[in-house]
């Protein structure tokens, strides 16, 4: 099958609306949490989140098109941007039958919840008339987004949604890999984007107990596999990759971040949004990422975990993870520490921040964590407090969502 590298990549985070801000933010240990600013969260248990800073849609967008998107799609839209311009892909000037060879595999766990929110409001604080903006449908769908991605660009290849909770964008990075690998396209502009950070999403997931209430303390909040972890910091945003064949890629001299060379998907079949006590679900996608990539799990040099900071989660994953790497001591880093959890788009920018490990040979820290569990398995090396500069030729970028969905994704140093 063919090669799949990664030539272009973009970001809207909660640490930088740049791939180059994003990157030095987490390379230093920074957090993107505060307060939340997007509606009054007085009342709730949680009121604080990793939402993003200075995002200015007008900049990618005319004022048509911004009353036509929601957030979750502006986001997308400027993350793609970046992407398509960092891979140096002359769109403009490619033919159709060029044009017909690149698709576009977007993910989003939640789609337009903020517009579907606040056209609820509004009609439910009028008379009872229904007067719903002729927006709504196309401003809510998932997988609009990629639609919005592919008309922008012209883009004439496969082209559709992923969703599997907060395992989306790995998800959709994983199909698009496969795409191309299988020759039914030549590259695939991919990734996820979320805007979840609303009225309803925080009640809800506070009614699953799963959002960390450390008010006082937002920025310590989420502390992956320490023992007084008390959930997760919802996030918001979008990563966006654009993966090429090698030869493609080759033959236009394009930069190339790394090779992507495997990934699996599984599911723990266990529990509505509990993962399984002993990792079988993440045992297994790791598994076949690797068989995938032909590689053993030996070559592995770190892994990038989804380590939320629930109580349940991160254990059930480095109990997964051990099964697989077994006496070997492997490195384990959990950068939600950092950008709270983006949710669908999650799978996307970790990712990126696994490319950018393997292109410059670092490996981010987990911060906040003081105190490691006890239940943390022999043989796991946390990277902690500090990034580390070392050589990194493998890389493996976990993420799981509710419903038991996994998946795993592996990247190589090209060579």
């Amino acid at each position: 099958m063919r090669r799949v590298v990664i030539t272009g990549l973009g970001a809207i985070t909660p640490l930088g609306n740049t791939i180059n801000e994003f990157w030095k933010n987490i390379v230093e240990g920074k957090s993107g949490a505060a307060p939340l600013t997007k509606f009054d969260s007085t009342k709730f248990k949680t009121q604080f989140g990793c939402e993003v800073k200075d995002f200015h849609p007008e900049e990618f967008l005319d004022r048509k098109e911004l009353r036509s998107y929601d957030l979750f799609t502006q986001y997308a839209i400027a993350a793609s941007d970046q992407a398509i311009q960092d891979s140096g892909l002359n769109l403009k000037t490619m033919s159709e039958a060029g044009r017909s060879e690149i698709g576009v595999i977007w993910a989003s766990g939640n789609g337009g919840i903020g517009t579907f929110e606040k056209e609820l409001k509004e009609y439910h604080s009028g008379d009872g008339t229904p007067r719903f903006s002729p927006f709504l449908i196309p401003k809510m769908i998932v997988d609009i987004a990629a639609g919005v991605i592919s008309i922008r660009n012209g883009l004439l290849g496969p082209n559709y949604a992923t969703v599997s909770a907060c395992a989306s964008s790995n998800t959709a990075i994983i199909n698009a890999f496969d795409t191309i690998r299988l020759g039914k396209a030549t590259a695939m502009i991919c990734g996820g984007s979320e805007a979840a950070i609303t009225e309803a999403s925080v009640g809800g997931f506070n009614a699953l107990q799963a959002l960390s209430k450390r008010n006082d303390d937002p920025q310590g909040a989420s502390r992956p596999f320490d023992e007084t972890r008390d959930g997760f910091i919802i996030g918001e945003g979008a990563g966006a990759l654009v993966l090429e064949e090698l030869e493609h890629a080759l033959n236009r001299n394009a930069t190339i971040y790394a090779e992507i060379i495997g990934g699996g998907m599984a599911a723990d079949a266990y529990h509505l949004t509990g993962t399984h006590p002993d990792g079988l679900g993440a045992m297994l996608c790791i598994q076949k990422a690797l068989a995938d990539a032909g590689i053993e799990s030996s070559q592995i040099d770190y892994v990038n975990a989804h380590a939320t900071s629930t109580p349940m989660g991160d254990i059930s994953e480095l109990k997964g993870i051990k099964r697989v790497f077994g006496e070997k001591s492997i490195k384990v880093t959990g950068t939600k520490s950092m950008t709270g959890h983006l949710l669908g788009a999650a799978g996307a920018i970790e990712s990126i921040i696994s490319l950018l490990s393997v292109r410059d040979n670092i490996i981010p820290a987990t911060i906040n964590t003081l105190h490691p569990d006890s239940e943390i398995p022999q043989g796991i090396d946390l990277v902690l407090d500090h990034s580390r500069y070392e050589p990194v030729n493998y890389v493996l970028n976990n993420t799981f969502g509710f419903g038991g969905h996994t998946a795993s994704s592996i990247f190589k140093k090209y060579q």
